[in-house]
């Protein structure tokens, strides 16, 4: 095993699989997460469709996102990452372009839950855990490069969509990011392999924890948390455009605020991937978790474009260190050999935040033709969210350790 671990942090083909991770993830992460957020107001002026209606069609995708991350993450620790990972581009890559010529509700329901079930879940989890597993040295830092695509997909597919809107229409601009997810995804997903590390299969890794908790009991509290800060941060993610829209800025300007937002986190979430490594994963993640819960609500108090632009970029430098510091945290406390399905069920609960979030934005503002309750629901999931991570932080450093060889 020492050897090992010494070829995958000496072996330059770690930076090939982080180089090919980079724009899988950015590419159907950005889609999924919240790349339909510009295509609220084509969708509500072409079918009349209530906001609540079209947010249920990401929050469907998401959580069959969270269904999928728990079952590819277990996959890819059974097959590997290569195949699982194909299948994944491929799935979102169709999923997206048939989309684009769906004509009911339940249709787009359908495609985005499959599309998040098969694509998104094959993606997300399975391909973060190879570049963790692939990095034993500085895992942080390129975790956090890996989720910073994940920002920089989740601010250019929107971005991406509302310029293509702009010149060709809703449809042509789903049908063409289906078709560059497939160009661009798939011959990259081929490059991906296994680490030497885990190349002799599960039976060679530790199946325990290193913090001394059961493995189970750590991805469940893990999990609690999650659940909770990412119905926060799904809040600006889907219901910031819509937001700024409401408050006379155009589309265009509108998609451009969360571009800049998600262009900030990109460095926020590198930056945390290395506080990561510097303080503890877990220390990490309650200073991004706080800064998320602190700020989140002041979206509302915004009007202008030079307003929105400045917070934004704030707001997006500490938010954008939760996931890296959450993945950061089950790539250092989950047990080695289980660090893919493990990483898949967090990232399932994420989702489902993120599904939530997204949801009860939508909710809250037909029933009262408003944003303010929407935020402030995602400010007090942000403070759950801190009382749960705190707690794991004082039982992990005070509580007992396992025995060492």
């Amino acid at each position: 095993m020492p050897d090992a671990s010494r070829n995958d942090a000496n072996s330059a083909w770690r930076w090939v699989i982080l180089a090919a991770a980079v724009p899988i993830l950015a590419l159907v992460m950005g889609q999924l997460v919240n790349g339909l957020s510009v295509y609220f107001v084509p969708l509500e002026a072409e079918f009349g469709w209530a906001r609540a209606d079209i947010a249920l069609i990401n929050s469907l995708g998401l959580v069959g996102l969270a269904l999928g991350c728990i079952v590819m993450g277990f996959a890819a620790d059974r097959f590997g990452a290569r195949r699982i990972a194909l299948t994944g581009v491929a799935v979102t890559g169709i999923a997206t372009f048939v989309a684009a010529r769906a004509g009911e509700l339940w249709q787009l329901y359908a495609l985005f839950f499959v599309a998040g079930l098969l694509g998104g879940g094959a993606i997300s989890a399975p391909v973060t855990a190879l570049v963790g597993s692939w990095f034993t040295r500085g895992a942080g830092l390129a975790i956090g490069i890996a989720a910073a695509a994940q920002a920089l997909g989740q601010g250019g597919m929107p971005f991406s969509g509302a310029l293509l809107i702009g010149s060709l229409g809703w449809r042509e601009a789903l049908a063409m990011q289906g078709v560059a997810t497939l160009v661009i995804g798939l011959p990259l997903a081929w490059l991906l392999r296994e680490p030497p590390a885990r190349a002799a299969g599960p039976a060679s890794l530790a199946h325990e924890s290193p913090t001394g908790l059961p493995n189970g009991l750590l991805v469940a509290w893990i999990s609690a948390g999650v659940l909770f800060c990412c119905t926060t941060m799904s809040v600006p993610l889907m219901h910031l455009v819509p937001l700024a829209q409401s408050n006379g800025l155009s589309a265009a300007d509108a998609g451009g605020v969360l571009f800049f937002m998600l262009v900030v986190a990109i460095a926020g979430r590198a930056a945390f991937g290395q506080i990561a490594d510097m303080i503890g994963a877990l220390p990490a993640w309650m200073l991004a978790s706080a800064w998320q819960t602190l700020l989140v609500f002041g979206f509302t108090w915004i009007d202008g474009v030079r307003d929105y632009y400045i917070f934004a970029a704030v707001y997006g430098f500490g938010y954008a260190g939760v996931m890296t510091s959450v993945l950061v945290t089950v790539r250092h406390l989950a047990a080695p050999a289980r660090l893919a399905s493990s990483m898949g069920i967090v990232l399932a609960f994420g989702y489902l935040g993120h599904g939530l979030g997204g949801w009860q934005g939508g909710f809250f503002y037909d029933l009262t033709n408003d944003y303010t309750w929407t935020y402030a629901n995602a400010a007090i999931a942000g403070v759950v969210n801190l009382v749960i991570v705190g707690s794991l932080w004082w039982t992990v450093t005070r509580g007992p350790r396992p025995a060492t060889a």
